[in-house]
C-alpha cells in the first residue's frame, strides 16, 4: 500500500561522523525550511560503525528529543553513503524529498532554490552543480575527470556535476529509480536512472565551500570504486 504523504517537505541530512559539528548546521537548515513551509520534517541520519567512537547518534538523539520536527535514523552500518541515504529516505514522509550532506560544504540556501524549481512541476529532480570549489586542486581535478568520464559513458544524462547536492525529487521519482547502490556511487546512480527513464531534471550553480574540521571521507579506494561502478553500470549491471 502506498504511503500517504502528510508532510510537504522532507530534508534528509547525512550526518555520518559529524558529532557536535552538526548542531549549527541543522539549526540553519531548520531556520531556512521553516520560512519556506509550515509543513516539513528534518531526518537526521546518524548510522555508525559498530565499535567506533563516533558520538553522532547521541548528538542527534538529543536534538530530536527537544524538537519534534526532527526524526533520526541511527543503525549499525551495513553500507556507506548510499545505504545511509536510502535509510533516511525510507522514513521520509514528504511530498518533496531533499538529500544534503551534513558537512556544511553545500550552501543551505540552495535548498530554497531546489524547492522553488521542483514545485513548478517541470522536473522530476532538481540539483546543484559546483561552479566554484574551495576544497583544493586535487579534489577539483578528480571531480572534473570523473564528470568527463561519466559524460563519455552516459551521454544521455547531460549533467554538469553528477555528485553534487542537494538533490530534491518527488517520492514517485524516487520509487521509480529503484536505487541499489550502498556506497558512494549512489549520486551517479540517481542521474543514470533519470537518464534511462527520460525524466527531466534541472541543475543550477553554487559555490562549494572548503571542508572544515576534518579531512574528506572520500579516499583513494572510494575513487577507484567510483570508476569501477561507472563501467559496471555502463556495460554490465543495473540496466532497466
Amino acid at each position: 500500500m502506498e504511503k500517504i504523504k502528510t508532510t510537504e517537505l522532507s530534508i534528509v541530512i547525512l550526518c555520518y561522523r559529524a558529532e557536535e559539528e552538526i548542531i549549527p548546521f541543522v539549526e540553519e537548515i531548520k531556520s531556512l525550511v521553516s520560512a519556506m513551509s509550515d509543513s516539513f520534517e528534518i531526518v537526521l541520519v546518524g548510522n555508525y560503525i559498530e565499535g567506533s567512537l563516533d558520538r553522532t547518534r547521541e548528538v542527534i538523539a538529543q536534538i530530536a528529543q527537544t524538537d519534534t520536527c526532527f526524526q533520526t535514523v541511527c543503525k549499525p552500518k551495513e553500507g556507506m553513503m548510499g545505504w545511509d541515504m536510502k535509510e533516511g529516505l525510507a522514513i521520509a514522509n514528504g511530498k518533496y524529498l531533499c538529500v544534503i550532506d551534513g558537512d556544511g560544504q553545500y550552501p543551505v540556501e540552495s535548498i530554497r532554490s531546489c524547492y522553488k524549481e521542483i514545485k513548478s512541476g517541470k522536473y522530476g529532480l532538481v540539483k546543484t552543480y559546483r561552479r566554484r570549489r574551495e576544497d583544493g586542486i586535487i579534489r577539483t581535478s578528480i571531480s572534473v575527470i570523473y564528470n568527463l568520464l561519466f559524460a563519455l559513458l552516459f551521454p544521455y544524462v547531460r549533467s554538469k556535476d553528477v555528485n553534487s547536492k542537494p538533490k530534491m525529487f518527488t517520492p514517485e521519482v524516487y520509487e521509480q529509480m529503484q536505487l541499489t547502490s550502498d556506497d558512494w556511487f549512489i549520486d551517479a546512480e540517481v542521474m543514470i536512472r533519470l537518464g534511462q527513464m527520460g525524466i527531466p531534471f534541472y541543475e543550477f550553480p553554487i559555490d562549494f565551500y572548503a571542508l572544515k574540521g576534518r579531512s574528506s571521507f572520500v579516499r583513494f579506494p572510494a575513487i577507484v570504486e567510483f570508476m569501477k561502478n561507472l563501467f559496471l553500470f555502463r556495460f554490465k549491471k543495473y540496466r532497466l
